[in-house]
This record gives C-alpha cells, sequence and structure tokens, in this order.
C-alpha cells in the first residue's frame, strides 16, 4: 500500500491515509490512532455496522461492545470502546501487539474505570490462589469455571426436596439402557398382536427368509446395520419377550444390558412388566429434567450477577487481544487485502476446492433471499454451496467468490469440498451461480463458447424433434392398419390428398426461387467485394481477420474490462446485515490472489494410455491445404481464373472518324441537287 503521509482530516487529527484496492482509505496503526478515533468523520469510515453472530471473531467480544444489544456493532459502540479504554489504560500502544494479557502497570488507578478493572482482577486472582501483576483472559475463564462448580455444590447442598431414585444409584444407567431398545421391543409387541389377531399372519411379520438368503454369500459383519432391521425375535400369540435367547443378533449386546439392569433372573418378560418400566425411566427422566432447568436457571442467574461484577477485567483482556483486528476488519479492511494466510478477514468462512481451484473469499450466507437480490450488482462471479459437515451434521450455505480461471464445468448441483477456518470439512454442492465475467481472457472466448452451446442445443433439439415426429408417424401407420376398411378408406383418401397438397407447383415457388436467386447473387457480389479487398494488398487478410475477431470478442471484453474494474464486495457483505460505507473494490491482480489455480509440474514420462497426436508438421500440411482451396476458391469467385492462368489479352479497335466534308465541296452537292417547285 502505498501510503499518502501528513494527510489531514478535517477533525484537526494528523491522519496519515493510504490506497487500499483502488480506494482511499485511512490508517489506523498506532495506539494514538485508536485514541483519535472519537475524532474521525464518520464519511471516512469504511463499515457503519457489522452483525455480532456469524462472523470468524469472538463473539463474546462483540456482546461485550453491543451495549444496545441489537445484535449488531455500529460506529458509536466501536467510538465507545475507544474511549472507555482511554479511560483504563495508560498507554493505548499495549493495543498493537493484540495480547489477552494486561500488566497492572498499564491500567490506571486515579480513575472509577481503572480502579474497577484493578479490584475485578485482585479478586480473581486472591480467588485462584495466584500471585502475580497481571491478568490474562484465562484466569478470567478459569476463574468463572470454579465459580461455576461452587455455585452447583452450594445448589444441591442447599436443596431439601426428597426424592427416591426409582433404580437406586443405577437409575441413569437403566434409563439410558432402556431408552436404547425402546422403540425396538414396543415394534415387537405390535408384532405379537397382529399375530393374536391372525395366527396366519406369523410368517410375515417373522424375518423374510429371502432377505437372509440374499446376504448370505456377503460377510455378514458388514451386513450389521441391515440385520439390525430385522424383527427383534420371532413373535409369538403369547407375547412373552424373551430375554435369554432367540434375539436379534444385532440387539443381542442391548437386551443382555438391559436384562442385567432391570430384569435379572428373569428370562422372558410381558408387555405389562415392561410398561411398567418405561413408567419408572419416564417418570425419573422427567424429574431430571427438570431438576436440571431449575438448577441451571438458579446458576445462570448467579453467574450473570457475578459475572457483571468481574466484568471490567474481561473487557479489558478481551480488547487488548480483539479491538486492533475488529479495527482492521472495521476502519480500513486491512486484513482483507493484506492476503495473509494467517491473518483473514472476518468475514472470510474458510476454503472451497472446487474444479481445480481453491477460492479463499468464502462467506457465510445469512438470508440467501437478500443474497441473490442484491449480490448480483456486485460484478463478481459467486458460486453459492449448501455444506453440511462430515462429521456432526452441521449445515451452512456459504457465497464463494470465483476470480480466476474458467467456467466450464460449473454448473448447479456439481459436488465440491469446503473447509472452515477450522479445519473442519463439508460436502459441499452448488445451488446457485450468478454470472459475471472472470477475466478479459475468459471474455475473449465467451461468444464462440456460447454460440459453440447455440449450435449444439439447435441440432439436439432438431434431432429430438425428428425422432419423434418418425415415432409419431411410425406409431400412426400402425393404428391405421389396425383400422376397419372404412376407416382404411378414409385413410387412404385422407393421404392421396396430402401428396397432392404437397406436390410441387412451379407457380408457388418461382418467387421462391427468384428470391434465391437474388440471394445467391447479393452473396456473389459481396464475395467478388471481400475477394479484391483480399488480394489488393498482401496484408488485407491478417487485417481481416483481426476485424472479425474484434467484432466478435470486442463487446465482450469491452463489457468485461468495466465490470472487473468495479466488482465490488460491498452488496455481498450488504445482503449479510453489513452497513458498507466504501467500497470493496477487487481488480483483476487483486483477484487472481483470492481464487488459486493447480499449477503441476513438468511430465517427463510419456503416457502410455494417452491418445495418439496428430504430429505437428501433419498439422501443418493440413492447414497449409485448408489455406490453398479458401484461397483459390476465392480468387476463382473473384478473378474467373486460376492464378497460374495468363490474364487474356483484349484487343484494341480503333474508332474511325469519317472525314468532315470540305465548304466547298457542301456548295458544290447542293448545286447538283435541283430544287422541287
Amino acid at each position: 500500500m502505498a501510503k499518502i503521509n501528513n494527510m489531514l482530516a478535517n477533525q484537526g487529527y494528523n491522519w496519515k491515509f493510504s490506497t487500499v484496492g483502488g480506494v482511499t482509505r485511512v490508517n489506523i496503526e498506532t495506539g494514538e490512532d485508536i485514541a483519535h478515533l472519537p475524532e474521525l468523520d464518520q464519511k471516512l469510515w469504511t463499515v457503519l455496522s457489522c452483525p455480532v453472530k456469524g462472523l470468524e471473531f469472538d463473539e463474546k467480544t462483540l456482546s461485550l461492545m453491543d451495549t444496545d444489544a441489537d445484535g449488531k456493532i455500529r460506529v458509536g459502540e466501536v467510538v465507545a470502546a475507544s474511549q472507555w479504554l482511554q479511560k483504563v489504560l495508560r498507554d493505548m500502544e499495549i493495543l498493537v501487539d493484540g495480547k489477552d494479557t494486561v500488566a497492572f502497570d498499564q491500567v490506571k488507578d486515579d480513575t472509577d474505570e481503572g480502579k474497577q478493572v484493578l479490584e475485578a482482577a485482585h479478586l480473581i486472582l486472591n480467588k485462584l490462589g495466584l500471585d502475580k501483576q497481571e491478568i490474562a483472559l484465562q484466569d478470567v475463564l478459569d476463574y468463572m469455571a470454579v465459580y461455576e462448580e461452587k455455585c452447583k455444590e452450594e445448589y444441591t447442598a442447599a436443596k431439601t426436596e426428597p426424592y427416591e431414585p426409582p433404580f437406586g444409584e443405577q437409575s441413569d444407567a437403566v434409563a439410558e439402557a432402556v431408552n436404547a431398545v425402546r422403540e425396538k421391543i414396543a415394534d415387537w409387541f405390535m408384532r405379537c398382536k397382529l399375530v393374536q389377531f391372525d395366527e396366519d399372519a406369523a410368517a410375515a411379520l417373522d424375518v423374510q427368509v429371502d432377505k437372509i438368503a440374499a446376504i448370505s454369500g456377503d460377510d455378514l459383519i458388514t451386513k450389521y446395520d441391515e440385520i439390525a432391521t430385522y424383527p427383534l425375535a420371532r413373535p409369538n400369540k403369547e407375547a412373552l419377550l424373551p430375554l435369554t435367547k432367540g434375539i436379534n443378533p444385532a440387539w443381542q449386546a442391548q437386551i443382555a444390558t438391559m436384562h442385567a439392569l432391570v430384569f435379572d433372573g428373569k428370562k422372558s418378560i410381558t408387555e405389562e412388566e415392561w410398561k411398567s418400566v418405561l413408567a419408572k425411566v419416564d417418570s425419573h427422566t422427567d424429574w431430571k429434567t427438570a431438576s436440571e432447568t431449575a438448577m441451571n436457571e438458579a446458576i445462570a442467574e448467579q453467574l450473570a450477577t457475578h459475572s457483571a461484577a468481574i466484568a471490567p477485567v474481561e473487557r479489558l483482556v478481551r480488547y487488548s487481544r480483539d479491538f486492533m483486528k475488529l479495527i482492521h476488519n472495521y476502519v480500513v479492511l486491512k486484513d482483507f487485502y493484506k492476503r495473509d494466510e494467517k491473518c483473514l478477514a472476518v468475514f472470510q468462512a474458510g476454503k472451497l476446492y472446487i474444479d481445480q481451484r481453491q477460492c479463499d473469499l468464502c462467506i457465510r450466507v445469512s438470508d440467501m433471499g437478500k443474497q441473490i437480490a442484491s449480490a448480483g450488482t456486485s460484478g463478481i462471479y459467486l458460486i453459492y454451496c449448501h455444506c453440511v459437515a462430515k462429521s456432526g451434521g452441521a449445515q451452512l450455505d456459504i457465497a464463494a467468490a470465483m476470480t480466476d480461471g474458467d467456467i466450464t464445468g460449473l454448473t448447479e448441483g456439481k459436488n465440491a469440498l469446503f473447509y472452515d477456518r477450522d479445519g473442519n470439512d463439508y460436502d459441499a454442492t452448488i445451488t446457485k451461480i450468478i454470472d459475471n465475467p472472470i477475466s478479459v481472457r475468459q471474455a475473449f472466448f465467451s461468444p464462440y463458447r456460447k454460440f459453440g452451446k447455440w449450435v449444439t442445443d439447435k441440432i439436439t433439439k432438431s434431432a429430438t424433434e425428428k425422432e419423434s415426429k418418425q415415432f409419431d408417424q411410425m406409431t400412426a401407420k400402425a393404428d391405421t392398419a389396425s383400422t376397419n376398411l372404412t376407416v382404411k378408406t378414409e385413410g387412404a383418401e385422407a393421404v392421396a390428398a396430402d401428396k397432392k397438397a404437397q406436390m410441387f407447383d412451379i407457380a408457388k415457388f418461382a418467387g421462391i426461387f427468384a428470391a434465391i436467386g437474388l440471394a445467391l447473387g447479393a452473396i456473389g457480389a459481396a464475395l467478388g467485394a471481400l475477394g479484391g479487398f483480399i488480394f489488393a494488398k498482401w496484408y488485407n487478410i491478417i487485417l481481416l481477420i483481426a476485424l472479425v475477431v474484434i467484432v466478435i470478442s470486442g463487446p465482450s471484453m469491452l463489457l468485461a474490462w468495466l465490470k472487473l474494474r468495479k466488482r465490488n464486495l460491498g452488496p455481498v457483505l450488504n445482503a449479510n446485515g453489513w452497513a458498507i460505507n466504501s467500497k470493496i473494490l477487487i481488480n483483476t491482480t487483486f483477484g487472481q490472489t483470492l481464487t488459486k489455480m493447480a499449477k503441476y509440474p513438468k511430465i517427463v514420462s510419456k503416457d502410455p494410455f494417452a491418445d495418439k497426436k496428430t504430429p505437428w508438421w501433419q498439422k501443418c500440411i493440413y492447414w497449409l491445404i485448408i489455406l490453398a482451396i479458401l484461397f483459390f476458391g476465392i480468387f476463382y469467385l473473384t478473378q474467373k481464373r486460376m492464378p497460374w492462368q495468363p490474364k487474356p489479352e483484349v484487343e484494341v479497335v480503333e474508332e474511325v472518324v469519317p472525314d468532315t466534308p470540305t465548304e466547298a465541296a457542301t456548295e458544290a452537292i447542293e448545286e447538283e441537287v435541283p430544287v422541287a417547285e
């Protein structure tokens, strides 16, 4: 970034500015700059507000800064945080390092805000038994964990309501074992009821032999999930569930655990016995849930009260670590334009790998409707993907910017792989594409690609229509052949009438032939003019080819160049709840750093299965033959002779002009001619 020093904003402070992403922005580099944030004109801020949630940033820090709890961080709240830090810190320069530890000698002891921080810090260290002259974020977290555990112990000790678990100390284990087989046992008792209703249905309700036969040739260990879908045991009209034998192998371990905890000594149970156990388990589960809910609410209330007491020191250590980073992503967007893998912008969610490319600019999508409505004005080629985590099943939507390469093969439904900032991988599927130019080179080939697609679609459509027409004709003939004689006669008359109607009418088509002749004449004249231009000068053919390329690709390239100069990330962030106050431009050079293309080393070995390629000398011969045919064809159409034929000699005929008679001869002739009376 080219710094422009000694530029003054109209507030009086000697701000320094720089050009970042083609836009002039103010630099925030020192603690003194942070101290003067209240003086910075709001028109010079890149961002006016950003959401608290959905960013790659500590949400707790943002929630502490969000004083009105509206879910957004506005300029006023950032300024308020800066002013609070000035009242607490002796030197604002410590914010530049971004450490989560603050020494006590850096905290002011002559202000109310500084005194509150020091009191809370000493309280935490005393409770933890630590003797040091600094406070760290981890100390705060450890203290809150200890206090939470203490609150739980006090709540449990103070609780006087008696409760006897239905299964004693093993009640939780019993509940877990029973819930593991609850649905499977319910299914088995229902099968027994159907057998009691109709004994002939017993075979249908039991496991089908055909299913076992179908997997008998495989390794049955790999079929564990399928075997688990078979009935728990063979249904019987007595509805006695066996507990020791005759159990589906996939459920034997769960039944054995439940048997040992609840029905030890029994070989079978009835549905009434089972429902009795379920009632006790459900009662215990309800009591435990209600008890935990009440305890959590009581503890949360105590923690909230205590957290407010130590909030100043937590706010300080979190601001010490995160405030400068927030400024770089709020006022200047420095982290975005720095292109440092270890220091990405807060809106960059991870990396998308697709089509031999790595897209670094991936943004979480909070509202797809807003994205579709406004993101198209960004001028960026955007790929929207739905991502599902490989483990855990977490889901999210992202918008990935494709800023380099080609778009061939990028279609809706294409699968890819997404990695978030923590390295977790997601299966990504393209759900929508917003088409915009990627590069001028890609725009050069775009008209030819579109024309090729159009031709392919036309050919496919024509072939499909002809195939459908032939099929209809064949089926119509088959239907006609199967009708009675009268229908056949009528069909024959109709065919005859159709043939008659299709007979060639020379009078009707005379006009068409005349038009075709005129068109061919015009084409011939155009070719003649074209040939005359080509053979006038040797370099005219080069000029003609360049002209054709400019006419076809020029508009597309010009439009792409104009759009690439104006690619703006602002509309994409605005659709996510940001209030962007300045352009966030992505020019061609910067865009190439946001999308990394696959690079391969030089391959020395030959592929034994590669397709045979035409030698270069054969390709040269083919092109020479094609050019020769074109050359001689145009020459013949325009000159009506071959180049090697001599030009025909033109015979010059001199015009004989009769002699003009003299005046004397004219008089003599007049005298000899008699005058009629």
